[in-house]
């Protein structure tokens, strides 16, 4: 099993690939979306906030180049580049929408997976829903008054509607008065079944795997459009609608552990065993839907170290990334953090291959 460590675009810089180094990473996720924040969502008690402001700079098509530079660095530092996460919303807003330019943006996605395997970039990470990552409350809920992320869906209150030109919480146009309004799960199954069916035979093609995050916070409908993967059954249902490993999941454990009523160590068993993860954010949480919030590794209710066995057991020796964690109180907060999860892992790992 490896150890990686998630870093956005603006953070892929020689220092951070040096940190990440020195903790013990060997892999690196990519997170090359061009957006930045303009401003909170849902603030907190604290005056902090989670989740993307409305500005978003829609970025053009991956380039080789780009894609190569990228990968160049990384390597620079004795990292290997094991995925790009999370397309840019302006390259495929109508394919989640089913919109007026959803054949051409769709076979733009499929001309970036070709390019990425032309690169040599196994693993593309991607987000198939419309209100992306919304309702977080950032707040000092992990040990010892960390900064972390929380969600309690009965504080949300009335939740707008999107607006016309907007998704994932991204402006990829003219925000307009008109709403996208209600999307039902039927619509959301559809255009995820068109997409794995048009997607997957040149992910095969291409030797990438491409890797579907379940919805965070996984609640089932949020600002009036449903969230499909949201459960056990609908990851299953997922990666049964094209039957090949190069329909897997990203899985994230921590938003996995957040869902009702399931049993995590039968869930990472089961993924594990089918060949259908691509690679894992590993973090911890606290309670679920409808209240929960993320903590330490060693603080939440998962047992991370059973959570790695299950994983070893079932056949599984990728990527584990911390993803995000709760930041530490000091100079370098976000390092800190990642600091002490790296470290952990490195160490849980150890312990469950030597067992």
């Amino acid at each position: 099993m490896k150890i990686g460590l998630g870093l956005y675009r603006h953070m892929l810089t020689d220092d951070n690939l040096q940190f990440a180094k020195q903790a013990g990473a060997t892999h690196i996720v990519a997170h090359v979306v061009d957006y930045f924040s303009s401003g909170p969502r849902i603030p907190s008690s604290t005056g902090k906030s989670s989740g993307w402001g409305p500005t978003h700079r829609v970025g053009k098509p991956w380039t080789r180049d780009e894609l190569e530079g990228i990968k160049a660095k990384v390597e620079t530092h004795g990292l290997v580049l094991h995925a790009v996460e999370n397309l840019d919303p302006g390259h495929w807003h109508d394919v989640l929408l089913d919109g007026p330019k959803r054949d051409e943006q769709l076979e733009q996605v499929l001309n970036t997976i070709r390019l990425l395997g032309e690169v040599g970039i196994p693993n593309l990470g991607y987000n198939f829903s419309l209100a992306g990552v919304w309702g977080h409350r950032q707040g000092p809920f992990a040990r010892g008054g960390a900064e972390s992320i929380g969600f309690d869906e009965a504080a949300l209150g009335d939740q707008p509607e999107i607006p016309v030109g907007q998704v994932w919480n991204m402006d990829y146009d003219q925000v307009q008065d008109d709403t996208i309004g209600e999307v039902t799960a039927e619509q959301m199954w559809s255009r995820i079944e068109r997409f794995l069916h048009a997607a997957v035979p040149v992910a095969e093609a291409s030797g990438v795997r491409l890797c579907a995050h379940p919805d965070d916070p996984p609640v089932p409908v949020l600002r009036n459009t449903a969230r499909v993967l949201t459960n056990e059954a609908a990851l299953q249902h997922l990666v049964d609608l094209v039957p090949s490993r190069h329909n897997s999941l990203d899985f994230c454990q921590g938003t996995v552990s957040e869902m009702p009523d399931l049993d995590i160590y039968q869930v990472i068993g089961r993924f594990a065993a089918q060949d259908r993860i691509g690679y894992v954010h590993f973090r911890n949480v606290i309670g679920r839907v409808p209240q929960y919030h993320e903590v330490f590794l060693d603080e939440g209710y998962v047992d991370m170290f059973r959570a790695l066995r299950t994983y070893a057991n079932n056949g599984y020796d990728g990527v584990f990334i911390p993803d995000h964690t709760p930041q530490m109180t000091c100079a370098a907060s976000w390092h800190a953090g990642m600091a002490f999860a790296l470290g952990y892992i490195k160490a849980a790992i150890r312990a469950v291959e030597d067992s």
